[in-house]
This record gives C-alpha cells, structure tokens and sequence, in this order.
C-alpha cells in the first residue's frame, strides 16, 4: 500500500506527550519502527508498551534535544539500536506567552533553546543519514517534518519571542529544503493551530488564563488531527513534496 511505511525507522521528538505522542503511534500504525525521544522517560515508556502491543517496534531514548552532543548521540542511538533513520519528526518544543515589556528572559532562552536550537541540533546530526536513507532506502526517499505554528506567520502582541522562534522554524527549513531536495530529502513544515496539549499549561497563570479566554469559543483540534497531517506528509510518493501544511480548527479565525 502506498501508504505503509514498512522497513523504515522514524526518530520522533517531544514524544512524551501531544502532538510527539500521537504521530509516534500514528507512524508505528503504518509500518515505522520508531525512536521516542523526549526528557520524561517514564511517558516513553508507557508509550512504547503501547505500540508494542500493537505489533510495532519502538525504541525508548530519554534526552534532551537542547543540549547539542545528547542530540547528536541520540540520532547515533536511534541508528545502532534500529538499523536507519527514514524519517525525523521534529515536534519538542514549548510556548511561553506574554509581553516583551518586562519579560522573563528566562522564558525567551528556554523557548529559543529548544524551539530552534534543539530542532537545529537534531535536524544536524539527521541530515546524513535521511540523505542515505534516501539513496538506499526501501522506499528511497526521506523525511523531515518539523513542527512549527499558525505563530510562525503571523505575528501577534504579546507572543513575540514564541513567534519569532516559529518563524526562525519556517525560515530554516525553507532553506534546507533546497539545499537537499534534488537529493529526495523531503523537508516540511507543518504548521498547527490551537491544539489541545499540555502546551499553554507550561505558562504563568495569568498567561493560561489569557489562552483560556482567547479560546473559549474554539473547538480545538486534537494532536491526533495533527498526527494524521504529519502520516499525510510523509506517506506520499517519491515524487511528491508537501513543503508547507497550515492546519487550523474550523473555528479559528487566525
């Protein structure tokens, strides 16, 4: 079937929880041995039982993408412990809202931190093995999706630093999507609306309530809804590159 991914390894990042957790079992369902990558390994853990149950394979790796040698080393583990690497899903990242007047900095180097420079760490120590993947691979392409934001086109006050973190995010992947895709690198961007994860609960109360609020009247999607976009993506033929996916609740305006 045109959309099984038998044979192939994925690495997913932020699997602990959300939209990470969700496309790792949605990957696994079709066919990926996959890598579960995230900081709280007892979540791994009880993910991978799951998917084990299911019949798939599944590698449990507790890291910390934001730090550049455990990126790298987990990249390296996800390939001596699983055989390749086909496919990387990068979706750790965290939302911390407010203004800039007299912002916690701390927020900001936390977001920046992971948002792009675990991405990056990880998008780096990838790249030679999606490009074998795609030379020799069952199925002779390869994929890198990373998870961006409806934040990551428009600019909004008070979400400036997440912003610009997602547009660092688009702006990145845009350009390595040239550099590597003569080569049947695939690298896309798919990016979410308001979703219902853990994501806003990482804020300071005031800020949660704020989300709360702005969203009240939204039927939010669910990571699943996300999952599937990404198995969309990432199932296509060789010859066709979904670059760029915006995915919205049918509600939200912007």
């Amino acid at each position: 079937m045109a959309d099984r991914l038998d044979g192939t390894v994925a690495l997913v990042t932020g699997a602990s929880s959300g939209i990470g957790e969700a496309t790792a079992r949605c990957l696994a369902s079709h066919g990926a041995a996959v890598a579960l990558v995230a900081r709280r390994k007892d979540r791994l853990d009880t993910l991978a039982a799951a998917i084990r149950e299911q019949g798939g394979t599944a590698l449990v790796l507790e890291t910390d993408v934001t730090d550049e040698q455990q990126a790298a080393d987990v990249v390296e583990r996800t390939v001596a412990g699983l055989g390749r690497l086909d496919t990387l899903v990068n979706s750790a990242g965290v939302m911390l809202l407010g203004p800039i007047v007299n912002a916690p900095v701390a927020e900001w180097r936390r977001m920046v931190q992971l948002n792009v420079l675990g991405l990056m760490y990880t998008a780096h120590a990838a790249l030679p093995h999606l490009c074998r993947a795609a030379e020799t691979g069952p199925r002779r392409v390869a994929d890198m999706v990373n998870i961006s934001s409806v934040a990551g086109r428009l600019a909004r006050s008070g979400s400036g630093v997440y912003d610009a973190t997602k547009h660092g995010v688009g702006a990145f992947s845009d350009s390595l999507r040239q550099e590597v895709t003569r080569r049947h690198v695939r690298v896309s961007l798919v990016e979410p609306g308001a979703v219902e994860t853990e994501l806003a609960s990482h804020n300071r109360p005031e800020i949660q309530q704020n989300i709360s609020q702005r969203f009240a009247s939204v039927e939010r999607m669910q990571p699943v809804d996300i999952a599937d976009a990404i198995a969309y993506v990432v199932t296509r033929p060789r010859h066709v590159a979904v670059n760029e996916m915006l995915v919205r609740p049918t509600e939200q305006e912007y």
